[in-house]
């Protein structure tokens, strides 16, 4: 075929799917080459300059556990780092912090360029190479070729990219770079069906416009939870930058609404359909009409810079509108924007033409990740990019695929969704969405994780040894709280009724710590026990003692689905030949061929009586078998 150059796997695109996917495989030893239309673009956060948050946090420190990226770059270059929802249960506890985002930029890039067996390269990728249904390699604008075992594809939102602001539409990626249009005719060639999507972004003012001290300041949190299991508070603790919260107001609303005509949403010129979970300023005014009011958050983009995100600005207004109407916020009666805000509309695939590995299920090698797959955010493609990673590379050595499940991971739990769901909007990682969150907290990751990637070859062995001495000290601690008994003496019910009730047989530290209104540390500083544990780990140890029933409980129930989990359909399953199932299931289960019987109990349509027949059918199908 005339191919200029060899290499196994080929990565399209270097944004964070693309980052995580290379990265992967170049460390468990595949010869990679990642391509990218602009170098300048590596990793980029186009939108919100932050890396976590709900549900997220969970997804960047598992890819941490994994022996992925993410983790470590942000914690190198953090500028403000908070721990959310710390009110509320230890399920839905979730690390976010702001980004600089030309230093994430930096510090990504040169991970590309110094790991080994990864070639990095500036240039566009226009065609796939496809023979006998099976990833050959791609082809370049220039014509020539480049011979792959494997592809991954990363486009992001670069993928028949269109930018509108107003009336004004153009042909362009994110942040005023070029799209990538000719891919896109070439996919849908090679019978890829692909649909639109869009997202948008708020404006960048200049921070000197803005009057801070009308502001309420949003400070960091002073003890700083590290993203990455290999990192201490110590080795990253810095001084903060402040982020800062004001409001909308009715009469910035009554604004949009006489304006909403002059929207690109509301004009009718978009057709793709946005996240539900982040929208526009002109979606939150027309879908909340009652609402006087709006948070508004003013965050750092960059130490190098004096740009500030406006979150919960974001719009497709006209520029002359959006300058009018930011100046109706209080605190930027004065502001001056740096650059626009805008609406992206780009084209993505049904995440259900994949497996769980996020291969296609047509095409074999062929890979996709991130937002190409209907997802939205940096942590959601980080996490595909790495699976994506790891499964080409097995794929390459002819080894089995490597999956998480649903009980195993909030990874597992986002890429399942894709899978099984046809979803017309992007996907976006929430805690509600996955129903064993209590065990799949942020802090136990690399308790649940880190052994698989060790056992891939993807987590290094300082990071897997790191993990079982922070598993000893944890039941080390465990232990001992358990032996500790306070005996009911009046010096010692003199202590506990500093902070609890007293004790009136014995009883153990273990127990006293189950009580809602006993923290830890303050048990610890009153019995002091001889194991010494981080800030982190009497956090985990408190968790785990607190909800140990909870916890049990969720044990139990995710031993009883995990027959379903393990009970194996595959491609070939002939639904046809099953009696008893309703048209609608009959319909979705061929159109999307779950993997497993678990996977077809999630498919929207097929209910718990069809799953019935399903079990009936193959066990008599068992039987049949059995009898031959």
């Amino acid at each position: 075929m005339g191919f200029f150059a060899e290499y196994e796997l080929v990565v399209v695109g270097a944004g964070h799917a693309g980052c995580e996917a290379a990265i992967a495989a170049a460390n468990m030893g595949i010869k990679t080459l990642i391509v990218t239309m602009n170098l300048d673009g590596i990793a980029a956060l186009s939108c919100n300059p932050n890396i976590g948050g709900t549900g997220k946090g969970h997804l960047v420190r598992e890819i941490d556990a994994l022996g992925g990226y993410m983790a470590l770059n942000i914690d190198k270059v953090y500028l403000q780092s908070r721990i959310l929802n710390i009110s509320k249960g230890p399920a839905v506890h979730s690390l976010r912090v702001q980004a600089d985002k030309v230093r994430y930029h930096e510090e990504m890039k040169k991970k590309l360029e110094n790991t080994k067996n990864l070639t990095l390269r500036q240039m566009e990728v226009t065609d796939i190479i496809i023979a006998d249904g099976e990833v050959k390699g791609i082809v370049v604008r220039d014509g020539r070729k480049i011979k792959a075992d494997a592809v991954v594809i990363a486009t992001g939102t670069y993928l028949g990219g269109k930018v509108f602001i107003g009336s004004i539409v153009y042909s362009s990626g994110p942040d005023g770079r070029f799209p990538s249009n000719i891919l896109s005719e070439n996919l849908k060639n090679h019978g890829i069906t692909l649909r639109r999507l869009k997202t948008g972004t708020p404006a960048r003012v200049h921070r000197d416009s803005l009057d801070l001290d009308k502001m309420e300041v949003q400070h960091g949190d002073e003890q700083i939870t590290p993203f990455s299991f290999m990192n201490d508070e110590e080795d990253i603790k810095r001084k903060q930058l402040d982020c800062y919260l004001t409001h909308t107001n009715r009469r910035l609303h009554d604004f949009i609404r006489d304006n909403m005509e002059k929207s690109a949403l509301y004009g009718g010129l978009i057709e793709g359909t946005g996240p539900r979970y982040c929208p526009s300023i002109e979606d939150k005014v027309k879908r909340f009409p009652d609402r006087d009011d709006h948070q508004v958050f003013i965050e750092p983009e960059s130490e190098s810079t004096k740009e500030m995100y406006v979150q919960g600005m974001s719009t497709s207004m006209p520029e002359y509108i959006q300058e009018q109407m930011y100046k109706m916020i209080n605190g930027m009666e004065n502001c001056k924007i740096m650059r626009p805000g805008y609406a992206i509309e780009y084209d993505a695939i049904f995440g259900t033409d994949l497996r769980s590995t996020l291969e296609s299920k047509n095409i074999k090698n062929l890979f996709f990740a991130g937002q190409i797959n209907g997802s939205s955010g940096y942590e959601e493609a980080a996490c595909q990019g790495l699976i994506a990673g790891i499964n080409a590379a097995r794929n390459i050595k002819g080894e089995a695929p490597f999956t998480i499940k649903r009980d195993e991971g909030y990874i597992g739990v986002l890429i399942d969704d894709l899978v099984t769901k046809i979803s017309y909007e992007p996907y976006r990682m929430m805690t509600a969405r996955a129903e064993y969150r209590l065990s799949l907290r942020q802090d136990n990751a690399d308790l649940r994780l880190t052994k698989k990637g060790y056992d891939i070859g993807l987590a290094s062995e300082k990071r897997y040894e790191r993990m079982k001495h922070r598993e000893e000290i944890f039941k080390e601690a465990t232990e001992e709280l358990k032996k500790y008994v306070l005996t009911p003496k009046e010096e010692t019910n003199e202590i506990l009724q500093k902070f609890t009730a007293k004790i009136k047989t014995a009883t153990s530290l273990h127990d006293i710590l189950k009580r809602p209104e006993v923290s830890i540390f303050t048990l610890l500083e009153h019995f002091p026990i001889k194991t010494e544990l981080s800030r982190e780990l009497m956090l985990l140890v408190e968790t785990e003692i607190k909800y140990e029933g909870y916890i049990k409980k969720t044990k139990e129930r995710i031993e009883k689905h995990q027959k379903e989990e393990d009970r194996v359909l595959g491609d070939n399953f002939d639904y046809d030949s099953v009696k008893g199932l309703k048209k609608e299931a009959l319909q979705k289960l061929k159109q999307i061929r779950p993997e497993t019987l678990a996977q077809a109990s999630r498919i929207s349509g097929v209910s718990p009586s069809d799953i019935n027949v399903l079990i009936i059918h193959m066990e008599l199908e068992k039987r049949h078998k059995r009898e031959q």
